[in-house]
């Protein structure tokens, strides 16, 4: 099957690209710069019509005058060529020229070819010219397109047979249908609807050719349909009326407001390039054109000095904003400018010194206010007043700003000023308008002579901070560091002098006149005022002032730790059975840090070693204890020797109680003596004991009176005596470890092993 699709451009074709041409930005002129007209015969006949020119003034006109350097051809003044009198191709082709005249009377030519082609070629060279493009098909359509636009797809085999056309896709046979059309016999593509770019910008549809059988010619062609944005919409001011102002006086290229417009049609397009004009200025005095408007950004400058505004306070300007780079649609704004005051008056000080004093190291102080005068319009830039410190602040000490009147400087201290470094500074301020002048002007200038008033300042560490490391075994009264301050008020000659302000644990002293700084008390690593090796002090330093000032310092201690710090096992007592006893794993700790801890050492004492084993564990960080015969039950006190690594060491005692039990369940029963519950006998026995004592008082009182006044009694003795005899007791029953536990049973027994 071939693939021999041509498209062959009708006449309403040459109209749509005229209306396209129509839309584009316009140009006055023809609409191409050659025209190319073919015809089928050598020997042209008088009336014979050849084509028509394109032209246009851009004012909507239709008719125009036109003529020919060519007597054989004239133009209408619709643009038809006609064959005025017979002409005769000899060579195949005709060469003239096409002259009009447009709005200015400004002469346009364009030059016309008339060129021979038989039918039969002109077919081939259509086919030619579409056949790089068989299987698809490029075209162009303006949104709003009216619906009687068409374009023909034909195959060169309806040359031999009955072809049928048809279309399919979206627009045709799918939503939106029948938007396009397409003649069965014809191949002629019709838009039955106004497209609009906005909602869809392209078309894609697939073009068939069949015989009247059904049997398709042809492969089937993609046929793309691009919307081109139409110029409908006109540039829009984002205000309806603009504000300005000018002073009056003010030379040329003064720059006085800038409008804006925007258009809604597509970016970057004639149709969205706006260019700006000025329309009409009122009133046109002193001169008609005293303003001058940029076309691209939309600036209005003054463009001819003479503006007075004690004859003219005001202009009215009505502007234009017009697309397609100004020849397109219109948009209207009006800019109403108010003439100024010109700054034709200086400002100047009313007074033209001042003298004030500020206290030191105050920052953001008020220093002094200063007024000025202005015979210009009041509350215009002519009359706000700007002021500056020309001279006497190096190193930037003072700043300068406008009140809220706009009539006076309001000078601040920005940094603290310091009386030991300057007493007084002079400073040089001068005021000028927001304005430039518009006449020369002499500048006023005042003078500012500030006073720094002396305070007291509290006195300053050399620095803030002070690092020391001590050993923490330093001896009392052995020296920890000097700490000393200065005061800045080298003019008040004060004497200095030091406070521990804060010493948490107490172990410091400082003498008050050198700032030495001794160990008042032994000193502690491991003490809990202490943190990860640092001690913290607060010192201060103070001046004889009437109202002294102080200062502080911080004193940072570091204690070098040494072995001051036996190990002990963390466990006070522990259960065993006497049957296959678990080992039992003791916690050792030391206060010390690294290096005089671990690897400990462990060994028993006395009669302990007889039945216990006692080492250390692989880390050698803690004792695994064991117990190596079977016992009684009741309670062993086991007594060890636990050594750091540096041979420091103390002896630990661990009660054991120990139940008639096997392995690691360990069930301790409880143990009644005659059938006695034990909790009650110490009830029984402990309410005896009261009684007695309930008894015993009242004959201890009658005795007492009966003794002489060379024997008293007092009254702490017999507590303390009681005291005594109820340790006694407690020690009789037992009272030692968790005696009464009911889960350990009870164990009335303590025996040293």
């Amino acid at each position: 099957m071939g693939t021999s699709w041509f498209v062959v451009w009708s006449v309403w074709i040459f109209l749509c690209q005229t209306a396209a041409t129509e839309e584009s930005p316009c140009q006055p002129g023809f609409e191409s710069e050659m025209l190319i007209l073919k015809v089928s015969k050598k020997a042209l006949e008088e009336g014979t019509r050849l084509g028509k020119v394109g032209f246009t003034d851009c004012t909507g006109r239709t008719q125009f005058l036109f003529s020919t350097d060519d007597s054989h051809f004239v133009v209408e003044t619709d643009g038809i060529i006609t064959v005025k009198r017979q002409a005769v191709l000899h060579e195949g082709n005709q060469n003239f020229s096409v002259h009009a005249w447009n709005s200015q009377g400004q002469k346009m030519t364009l030059p016309v070819r008339l060129l021979y082609q038989d039918h039969h070629y002109m077919n081939n060279r259509l086919d030619a010219e579409f056949h790089h493009e068989a299987h698809k098909l490029n075209t162009q359509l303006h949104d709003h397109l009216d619906s009687d636009r068409n374009q023909q797809i034909r195959s060169e085999i309806d040359k031999v047979k009955k072809i049928n056309y048809m279309i399919t896709g979206p627009g045709a046979d799918e939503p939106p249908v029948d938007l396009f059309t397409m003649d069965r016999a014809t191949g002629h593509l019709y838009v039955t609807q106004e497209v609009d770019r906005e909602k869809q910008d392209k078309y894609t549809l697939i073009a068939h050719a069949m015989t009247q059988g059904g049997e398709y010619v042809e492969e089937p062609m993609e046929v793309i349909i691009n919307v081109i944005d139409q110029n409908d919409n006109k540039p829009i001011f984002n205000q309806s009326i603009y504000m300005g102002e000018v002073p009056e006086a003010s030379q040329k290229d003064f720059e006085v407001i800038q409008v804006v417009a925007t258009d809604a049609d597509e970016p970057n397009t004639d149709t969205s390039d706006i260019r700006y004009r000025i329309m009409s200025q009122s009133p046109e005095q002193p001169g008609p054109n005293m303003f001058i408007m940029y076309p691209v950004t939309g600036v209005i400058r003054v463009n001819e000095a003479g503006l007075d505004r004690k004859k003219i306070p005001q202009y009215t300007l009505e502007v234009q904003a017009a697309d397609m780079k100004g020849e397109g649609l219109t948009g209207f704004a009006k800019v109403i400018i108010k003439v100024t005051d010109g700054n034709d008056h200086a400002p100047v000080f009313t007074e033209p010194s001042y003298t004030v004093t500020v206290e030191e190291n105050k920052v953001d102080a008020l220093v002094v206010k200063m007024l000025v005068t202005d015979g210009d319009e009041p509350h215009t830039m002519a009359w706000d007043a700007k002021f500056k410190i020309i001279d006497g602040d190096p190193g930037n000490l003072f700043t300068v700003e406008t009140g809220t009147n706009k009539q006076e400087g309001i000078i601040t201290a920005v940094k603290g000023l310091d009386f030991e470094r300057t007493s007084k500074h002079t400073l040089l301020v001068t005021v000028v308008n927001e304005a430039p002048p518009s006449v020369p002007l002499v500048t006023s200038t005042a003078t500012v002579l500030v006073t720094v008033l002396d305070v007291n300042e509290p006195p300053i560490f050399e620095s803030e901070e002070t690092h020391v490391s001590k050993s923490e075994d330093l001896a009392v009264n052995s020296l920890v560091v000097k700490y000393t301050a200065s005061d800045p008020d080298s003019a008040r000659k004060q004497k200095v002098m030091y406070k521990l302000i804060s010493d948490p644990a107490g172990w410091l002293d400082i003498d008050k006149e050198t700032g030495v700084i001794t160990v008042r008390n032994q000193m502690d690593r491991e003490s809990s005022f202490v943190k990860k090796d640092i001690y913290t002090a607060l010192i201060g330093a103070y001046d004889d002032d009437q109202i002294p000032a102080t200062g502080t310092g911080t004193l940072i201690l570091t204690l070098k730790d040494i072995n001051d710090n036996a190990p002990i096992i963390e466990e006070r007592s522990i259960i065993v059975c006497n049957k296959k006893p678990a080992p039992q794993l003791l916690t050792v700790t030391d206060k010390d840090g690294p290096g005089f801890t671990s690897p400990y050492s462990v060994s028993l004492r006395d009669s302990a070693m007889a039945n216990w084993i006692a080492r250390v564990n692989d880390a050698r960080t803690a004792i695994i204890l064991t117990l190596n015969r079977e016992l009684d039950n009741g309670n062993y006190a086991v007594v060890m020797t636990v050594s750091d690594t540096s041979g420091l060491s103390q002896v630990s005692t661990v009660t054991a109680a120990v139940c008639d039990c096997t392995g690691e369940e360990v069930n301790c029963q409880k143990k009644n003596v005659g059938g006695s519950n034990p909790p009650v006998v110490l009830g029984i026995m402990k309410g005896i004991l009261m009684l007695l004592f309930m008894l015993g008082l009242p004959f201890f009182l009658f005795v007492r009176r009966r003794r002489t006044a060379e024997e008293p009694v007092e009254f702490n003795d017999l507590n303390n005596k009681f005291e005594e005899e109820k340790m006694e007791r407690k020690n009789l029953q037992g009272g030692g470890f968790e005696s009464q536990d009911p889960e350990y049973g009870y164990l009335n027994e303590e025996v040293p092993l």
